[in-house]
């Protein structure tokens, strides 16, 4: 049973973070940068945060089948989630 302490959200001691709230933090910095991949017809949705640290997006729109996609995914998306969140390892398009 996942406990809190009374009123902060926060993990209570000896809990993970990445338990806690990582995917949430992912989700977060994605809203962060969305406003990017939409302003050239694209975007991106959160699938997945494993235990390892691999993000799970989709490229959607004008993301989906672009050429520069990878470069997009490995060199935006990747850099600025690992900046942002602790123990963002790699990102992957599922």
């Amino acid at each position: 049973m996942r406990t809190k302490h009374s009123g902060c959200g926060q993990p209570a001691a000896g809990e993970k973070r990445e338990e806690f709230g990582m995917k949430e933090e992912v989700r977060k910095a994605i809203d962060l940068i969305r406003p990017n991949l939409q302003a050239d017809g694209g975007d991106v949705e959160l699938i997945d945060v494993g235990d390892d640290g691999v993000v799970k997006v989709k490229l959607v729109g004008a993301c989906h089948g672009c050429p520069m996609a990878q470069m997009t995914l490995k060199n935006g998306i990747e850099k600025f989630l690992k900046q942002q969140v602790p123990g963002v390892n790699s990102v992957v398009s599922v």
